[in-house]
């Protein structure tokens, strides 16, 4: 790294500098994962490569879209350069006048079923209706929504929660055209998205954005989408003989899903008590992760890892 960049902020797998230019930050992508907000201790190489490219492929495509960004450039393979926004971990002082702030909201758009929508359509906790299915239909993993569902949740709180349109606005201090100015933001990049992918045989299943504004109050799609990490795909040619074939950080997911973790961890937050660690990724595992992370960079984007 440039010894002009001083470390500022390490997250879950990803590290910020600053740089002597205070409007800006470099960030960089490590070969860290995690998952259900746990940060597994085991690296998985040019994981952290593979993000930072694939980030900025899209930040390009969505500036061609019309859509703004605070992507800069990319200054090493796994480092870029971005627009800085403010980190306001205190909600009071977020209002409608707030500028070069970073929204505290995560925008999630699902196309199907799978993840925690499922789990909590199964518990109940989002009904069928809600969602675009007949009362009393049976959630079935991997079958297509009536209709995308587009739903905000907490961003820097321990565990994010799901938030209703109004609870989110007013913690995000966002009118009407803002949110919906987001949404449609949203679509417009999921739309080029989705295409895209479909070509090189993915089927995108959801994903997670996040956004802020800049010193004037313009809407700028900000930190990292549509990898391996944020977002869900699938397999075309396996869904349409019935199989969904996990190509993103959900096939981690499944495996601690497999081994019981899931359902440990989940059982610990409810309860209030300690969480458990999460163990290591077996090496075989890792191997596969590897080879993962790679061959998803080449078939989102159409270019060699």
């Amino acid at each position: 790294m440039d010894k002009d960049l001083r470390l500022i902020q390490i997250g879950k797998v990803k590290e910020v500098y600053q740089p002597q230019e205070e409007s800006e930050l470099v960030f960089r992508f490590t070969d860290k994962i995690s998952v259900f907000d746990k940060v597994i201790p085991s690296l998985i190489p040019r994981k952290g490569e593979s993000l930072c490219r694939t980030s900025a492929h899209w930040f390009d495509t969505s500036k061609e879209l019309g859509v703004r960004t605070h992507f800069i450039e990319m200054t090493g393979p796994d480092t870029m350069r971005v627009k800085r926004v403010r980190v306001e971990r205190d909600m009071s002082r977020i209002d409608g006048s707030s500028t070069s702030i970073l929204i505290p909201l995560e925008f999630i758009a699902r196309y199907y079923v799978a993840g925690s929508l499922l789990d909590r359509l199964k518990k109940g906790r989002v009904s069928m209706e809600s969602v675009g299915f007949h009362k009393g239909h049976e959630p079935r993993y991997g079958e297509k929504l009536p209709e995308p569902i587009l739903e905000a949740t907490t961003k820097l709180e321990e565990v994010d929660r799901p938030l209703s349109d109004r609870e989110a606005m007013e913690i995000a201090g966002l009118s009407r055209d803002e949110w919906d100015g987001i949404w449609e933001a949203v679509r417009v990049v999921d739309g080029h998205i989705n295409r895209e992918v479909e070509k090189r045989g993915l089927i995108h299943v959801d994903g997670k954005k996040e956004f802020g504004f800049d010193e004037e109050r313009s809407l700028m799609l900000v930190d990292t989408f549509a990898t391996a990490d944020e977002d869900r795909f699938w397999d075309m040619e396996a869904l349409e003989r019935g199989e969904r074939v996990e190509l993103s950080k959900e096939a981690v997911r499944q495996y601690y899903r497999e081994i019981g973790y899931h359902e440990e961890l989940m059982k610990a937050r409810e309860e209030g008590k300690e969480e458990p660690p999460i163990p290591e990724l077996p090496r075989d595992r890792i191997d596969k992760v590897v080879s993962l992370y790679a061959e998803m960079f080449e078939r989102m984007t159409g270019e060699r890892f």
